[in-house]
């Protein structure tokens, strides 16, 4: 299930609470910029889909996405509790940064949580099967795949060169409490 739990952005960062409506945590994320809509597969998945069955279950989302953001190129990134990259894949983007391009990311299966920061608040928006979340170019963030990751994204993207993470220098990131895993 999305959730939102909003924290302080200066100490002792104190939570302002939990919002598991997926509409009311859109209209929140609003005034940032940060977009939020809920998608559905074409096709049943399994959990093991390869790469092609899941870019043509989602392709008329994928299109009208592309079209309407000018994104050009799209992969899928896979976390599992075994992947033999998971601990580094988590630390490189532990630490608050942005990017010069949008970051575009649809969840086909398992949860993430992204650490929004604006206006004085983190909101760390929980996102599982069925989000799709696009934080505009230089929103500054971090995202946490917790200890034993289980998710399948799709990625969207102007230019890959664009999606470079350029890091902020801001210590928050270690002072917010981190990601637990799927509730």
């Amino acid at each position: 299930m999305t959730s939102l739990i909003q924290y302080d952005d200066s100490p002792p960062h104190g939570a302002r609470g939990r919002l598991d409506d997926h509409g009311a945590i859109a209209a929140i994320l609003e005034p940032t910029g940060v977009r939020l809509e809920r998608w559905e597969a074409g096709a049943t998945l399994s959990p093991d889909a390869a790469e092609a069955e899941i870019m043509a279950a989602y392709a008329e989302d994928i299109e009208r996405l592309k079209a309407r953001g000018g994104y050009r190129s799209c992969d899928i990134v896979k976390m599992t509790p075994d992947h033999p990259d998971r601990e580094a894949m988590r630390a490189k983007f532990l630490a608050e940064h942005v990017h010069d391009d949008d970051e575009v990311r649809f969840f086909v299966e398992g949860a993430g949580l992204f650490y929004i920061r604006f206006g004085g608040t983190v909101h760390a928006l929980e996102c599982t099967a069925g989000d799709l979340i696009v934080l505009p170019a230089g929103t500054p963030h971090w995202f946490d795949t917790g200890e034993r990751p289980r998710f399948t994204a799709i990625r969207l993207f102007t230019t890959p060169e664009g999606w470079v993470a350029r890091f902020t220098g801001d210590e928050i990131a270690r002072a917010v409490p981190l990601y637990q895993g799927a509730a």
